[in-house]
């Protein structure tokens, strides 16, 4: 249950790379950093994840998720602290590797991340063209960060 993933800007066009795409709305019960309490709908499914507090790097953190269906995901949303998340995201697939974008909309609009799930902290892997500089480590390009002081107002 540990997420070990690398964050990056996205510099490039990539859309026509992604092998498929599906809006994500979340928000989130809890944003302290200890213990992020997210509420998620992907696409027509409903999720609750919990995550613990990253590691020094930013690489790998405790991660517990669950599907739930999608009218009581629904509800929950409402409970949700302000700033709810709304994106898109795009899988392409590079080197046998997945890499998550997202393209962010309302107040995180202009913004946008790809994510990338590794098995260790030192797994290597490729880096597509579309890549720019990591942001692993910067905690302001977390979604619970987002949710709170969105791109926008940076």
């Amino acid at each position: 249950m540990q997420e070990i993933e690398r964050k990056f800007l996205v510099t490039a066009e990539y859309k026509h790379l992604a092998s498929k795409n599906y809006r994500i709305t979340q928000g989130y019960l809890s944003s302290i950093p200890e213990r992020t309490v997210r509420i998620r709908i992907k696409g027509e499914k409903g999720f609750i994840t919990i995550k613990g507090l990253s590691s020094e790097s930013g690489l790998s953190r405790y991660e517990w998720e669950k599907e739930i269906p999608l009218d009581e995901a629904k509800e929950l949303l409402l409970l949700c602290e302000k700033g709810i998340i709304d994106k898109m995201r795009f899988e392409v697939v590079f080197n046998k590797q997945t890499f998550e974008i997202d393209e962010f909309y309302g107040e995180n609009e202009g913004l946008t991340i790809a994510e990338l799930e590794l098995d260790s902290e030192n797994s290597s892997f490729s880096k597509p063209d579309f890549l720019g500089a990591e942001v692993t480590a910067e905690k302001r390009y977390y979604n619970a960060q987002l949710s709170l002081k969105p791109y926008k107002q940076w």
